[in-house]
């Protein structure tokens, strides 16, 4: 039996994962559920996974999984399976937690049940964005990879490889590779691909700020940076990540 607070809490770490792939910062959470401080969403999230509910990833920050949900949610759907977020760990071809990320096969296994074959789906990685400083521009794709056709919303997807550090609060790190569903226009508080002064490519959050366009990083060391509407354009969203160990 959950509080309210722990079943708020619940459900808004679970839509947020289904929507980006990113569970929400520790501030989004208190803002959310309209607390006071973040002692009280410590509080609940350690309730929570307590009860089974969630798991804190180790050596991650911010690194939730939703395990299952309440049967007044999804009766019957927790005995069947857990819930799981868009965020693909890759083991390298090493046993691991996950479902292995391969380089181009049309099938692969998923890992620990050889029986299952899971359908792939082929994107095309178009380089590398700035989780940081904007670098070059997008435009030539450099390979190709799968990934479960459950983590392909509709339309035209592609990947980037991540380079920085300036999202880490968002959970996304350097090295990471990011889902992209092609678009140009997103909602504030969405993680974007932005091409500013058709030159520069980088990973943000989007906001308005009045007639601006502002890009905002998951990392204190970096600045919000705030740009004329005409310099900035939308080249896509983010719909989830591959981690490779």
């Amino acid at each position: 039996m959950l509080t309210r607070k722990q079943h708020e809490l619940l459900m808004f770490i679970h839509e947020r994962l289904k929507e980006s792939g990113i569970p929400p910062s520790f501030d989004e959470m208190k803002e959310a559920l309209d607390l006071a401080s973040k002692s009280g969403i410590h509080r609940l999230i350690t309730a929570l996974e307590e009860r089974g509910f969630i798991r804190r990833l180790p050596n991650r920050a911010r690194a939730l999984e939703v395990l299952r949900l309440p049967d007044s949610i999804a009766p019957g759907l927790n005995a069947a399976r857990k819930f799981s977020p868009s965020v693909i760990q890759g083991s390298l071809g090493q046993g691991g937690l996950g479902r292995q990320i391969k380089p181009a096969p049309s099938r692969m296994r998923a890992a620990g049940n050889d029986d299952d074959l899971v359908a792939t789906v082929s994107i095309p990685v178009m380089g590398r964005i700035a989780a940081g400083v904007p670098i070059d521009a997008i435009q030539h794709q450099t390979h190709s990879i799968s990934v479960p056709p459950d983590m392909i919303t509709g339309g035209t997807h592609y990947a980037l490889e991540v380079k920085g550090d300036s999202m880490i609060e968002a959970g996304i790190f350097d090295g990471d590779t990011v889902i992209i569903r092609n678009a140009d226009t997103a909602q504030p508080g969405e993680i974007i691909v932005a091409l500013v002064d058709e030159e520069e490519a980088t990973l943000k959050r989007f906001r308005r700020k009045g007639a601006s366009i502002a890009l905002e990083a998951a990392n204190p060391a970096y600045e919000t940076r705030i740009f004329g509407p005409d310099r900035v354009k939308v080249q896509g969203k983010l719909v989830g990540l591959i981690r490779r160990y």
